[in-house]
């Protein structure tokens, strides 16, 4: 009889703790299945990669006292798993603010792209074509019928400066096509031949996307619009190198540049944007040098 009794006792006893057990269980398997959750947001490629919670058991500064019994195993499981949702939820809230602050500028973009693509098009198309009978020359001040224009070509003009000299560009030949193609374009680039080199330079994002030359033609695209007077069409690839190819080695000057397009189309407010993105997004890489131009960036838009 006394042996069923001291039996019932330990029983009673051990009940709570097999509870606490339960719910401590059922809370660690919650935080496994949110850990998996955020882990395919922070690396949708998977490879692997776990985040590792920074949680360790308190350590007492002082022993318990005397009389005072130590604290249990599952008591400190306990507050090691509260620390870790704790910690998680952190988490999940600042993934949750940098998709949204991505996905408004974004949004923001495509409503400028949307707005330029009118203006774009009339760019492509070129100049209206001239009325049959040929241009009236400015000269002419009868009131007859126009007459073909006697005025000589500038090119012919006593005086004129001569027609710009196109510099015949060499295509390096090392064996590494993507290398080839995008050093082409760089050239064509560098002799001030926008037009064949932005050509060239679509052609490298085309045939080699995968290569890591793909990033720096992207970027070079933009920077040949830019340097052609075309800042609407700058601004279109730099953003698509940055949103396509944002672990290219060109995506950070994209950032920097698209600011630069956008003050120049009158968009400081987009402009100051892009910086935010910038350092938000490449700040902890960021050299020395690309920060400075940065920060002029940000004056010359008059960011806050």
């Amino acid at each position: 009889m006394r042996k069923s009794i001291l039996i019932g006792v330990c029983l009673a006893a051990l009940s709570p703790a097999a509870v606490q057990a339960q719910n401590v269980e059922g809370r660690v398997g919650k935080l496994e299945s949110e850990m998996r959750a955020v882990q395919r947001k922070v690396f949708p490629g998977g490879a692997g990669q776990m985040l590792q919670a920074e949680v360790r058991a308190p350590q007492s500064e002082q022993g318990p006292g005397p009389g005072s019994p130590a604290t249990s195993a599952l008591a400190d499981v306990n507050q090691r798993v509260t620390s870790l949702e704790q910690q998680m939820t952190s988490l999940t809230e600042q993934i949750e603010q940098n998709q949204n602050r991505t996905r408004q500028l974004q949004d923001a973009f495509d409503n400028y792209r949307r707005s330029n693509d009118a203006r774009v098009k009339m760019l492509e198309a070129g100049p209206a074509p001239i009325a049959a009978g040929g241009p009236i020359d400015s000269d002419d001040t009868s009131s007859g019928p126009a007459r073909p224009s006697t005025r000589p070509e500038t090119a012919s003009r006593p005086g004129a400066a001569p027609a710009p000299t196109k510099v015949s560009v060499e295509k390096p030949s090392t064996g590494d096509p993507a290398e080839d193609e995008y050093m082409y374009g760089y050239r064509l680039w560098a002799a001030k031949q926008y037009p064949q080199a932005e050509a060239q330079l679509k052609k490298v994002v085309a045939e080699y996307p995968k290569s890591k030359r793909a990033s720096y033609a992207q970027n070079l695209l933009g920077r040949a619009y830019l340097d052609e007077g075309k800042p609407s069409l700058a601004s279109m690839a730099f953003y698509d190198n940055y949103k396509k190819m944002p672990d290219g080695e060109r995506a950070p000057d994209s950032l920097l540049y698209l600011g630069q397009a956008l003050t120049k189309l009158n968009k400081p407010a987009d402009a100051c944007k892009v910086y935010d993105e910038l350092n938000d997004v490449y700040g902890a890489k960021m050299a020395a040098a690309m920060k400075g131009q940065v920060a002029a960036g940000r004056a010359a838009a008059k960011c806050k």
